[in-house]
């Protein structure tokens, strides 16, 4: 009878602890989810600012002004992980465009304003970057954790799902295909 109850109490505790390091590992997965949203966020509220000081110089280039505002609008608007990952993707690739067209403007390079937002841009996209491999780091431990025996047992009585990794698409791996071919050229200025 001791020996029943005693077995019945180790099932218990690995029930527990089974379970409790699976809740864990959710709520890491969800903390660093968080760190990413933060970081997305502080790059959407700086684009507005950048998007403003390039238009002062290159109010021509239309095109690259919408398509930033419209990627910039997808990537707020959330959904899934890989939903947001696509969006994101697509904003990167405007603001690779963006940065194109700037340097085109030598005056405009030489601002210490767009200097300063280019400089917090690419750190937040460090940021970003760190975040993101933070992120997959925990969903590959959770999903690792859901899916190996004896642990997947009680994930599958209890409901625990794997989580998406935060991809880029292969198109965003590729380099963006900028064109100049119609800027306007900058006249030099005779010395004096």
């Amino acid at each position: 009878m001791v020996w029943v109850l005693g077995i019945i109490g180790v099932i218990v505790v690995f029930l527990w602890l089974t379970y409790n390091g699976l809740v864990t590992a959710r709520m890491r997965v969800k903390e660093a989810w968080a760190g990413i949203d933060v970081q997305l966020k502080r790059r959407f509220d700086l684009i507005p600012n950048l998007v403003e000081t390039v238009k002062g110089y290159a109010s021509h280039e239309k095109t690259v002004f919408e398509n930033v505002t419209k990627a910039r609008t997808a990537a707020m608007a959330g959904g899934s992980v890989a939903e947001q990952a696509e969006a994101n993707n697509m904003l990167t690739g405007a603001l690779k465009s963006l940065f194109a067209v700037a340097e085109a403007y030598p005056d405009l390079k030489a601002q210490a304003n767009f200097q300063q937002l280019q400089s917090e841009l690419s750190d937040t996209e460090d940021k970003i970057a760190y975040a993101r491999q933070f992120y997959n780091t925990n969903v590959l431990d959770y999903n690792t954790k859901i899916q190996v025996f004896p642990t997947v047992l009680i994930a599958g009585m209890f409901g625990f799902k794997a989580e998406e990794f935060f991809e880029a698409e292969e198109a965003a791996r590729e380099a963006v295909k900028v064109s100049f071919s119609d800027a306007p050229k900058t006249e030099e200025k005779p010395a004096q």
